[in-house]
């Protein structure tokens, strides 16, 4: 039997319903984003491969070539070997740019393209993002125990498709963006703050071209660089080896060679490894 107070009931208890389900929203534990953040890097690693494929491999050898804004076209060498065991030689224009990293606390780098030609040791301020670099496995594997945090900022949309956004904070404070195409779950484009010399500025990343070599998929093309500026670059990834032979010596001080002075522009930072 319906009478004049019954619909006041039922707005009562609408609204009653509508205010618990909003208490039960907000009261909601802060894992549960955090949850959804790891189905993404999850998904994230299986579509590389998956984890345990990813931490078999032992060293990685990357090949290729980079182009800069006026032309200029360079080759580079990546070695990565564990645990944490870096060198990338940029040669452009006949000059060699060489940095490395020991995988413990030192590195160095030959730049011929600046005042001092000789080997100069890695500043501190250097040393203390070498590390996610030199990591092979890329800053979302196990990082948790690296000292990251993750956080899914949300969904949207990149050249018309959708993308996740994961907001990524390393254990120096330094922030990274990671969007992720929503399908295939491989890496779109990372924003961040990259250092050229004494300046920071903003860098993106596009990685795309994705091939599988040995199980394990890779991007051969990156396209990088500084909006509004003129530091970008086109990284062309030309052949790719899984666990070469690398020697450890590779990994230590380099020895500087004769070169005749460089008087071209020194080229931007060194390409990023093809990896998420």
């Amino acid at each position: 039997m319906s009478g004049p107070h019954s619909s006041t009931s039922r707005q009562r208890v609408s609204n009653e319903n509508g205010i618990l389900s909003i208490t039960l929203l907000l009261s909601l534990p802060p894992a549960a984003a955090a949850q959804t953040a790891d189905e993404i890097v999850k998904k994230v690693l299986e579509a590389r491969g998956g984890a345990e494929k990813l931490k078999a491999v032992q060293s990685e050898r990357i090949t290729g070539r980079v182009t800069f804004p006026h032309g200029e076209e360079g080759t580079f060498v990546i070695e990565l070997k564990r645990p944490l065991k870096m060198r990338a030689e940029i040669s452009v224009e006949g000059q060699k740019v060489i940095r490395v990293y020991d995988g413990k606390s030192s590195g160095w780098t030959i730049n011929p393209f600046l005042e001092t030609k000789d080997v100069q040791p890695l500043s501190a301020e250097d040393l203390k993002d070498i590390s996610d670099e030199a990591d092979f496995d890329g800053p979302l594997m196990d990082y948790k125990t690296k000292g990251n945090h993750i956080e899914l900022v949300g969904k949207e949309k990149l050249d018309d498709k959708p993308v996740y956004r994961l907001k990524l904070t390393n254990k120096n404070g330094g922030v990274r963006f990671y969007l992720f195409d929503a399908a295939s779950f491989l890496l779109a484009k990372w924003e961040g703050m990259r250092k050229n010399g004494d300046q920071e500025f903003p860098w993106e990343s596009f990685p795309s071209d994705y091939h599988e070599v040995q199980g394990l998929k890779y991007a051969f093309r990156i396209d990088q660089g500084s909006p509004g500026t003129e530091l970008k670059q086109t990284v062309t990834t030309e052949k790719i080896e899984i666990d070469p032979h690398i020697d450890d010596s590779r990994f230590a001080k380099p020895v500087p060679q004769d070169v005749p002075a460089a008087s071209a522009p020194a080229p931007p930072p060194a390409p990023d490894p093809p990896r998420s």
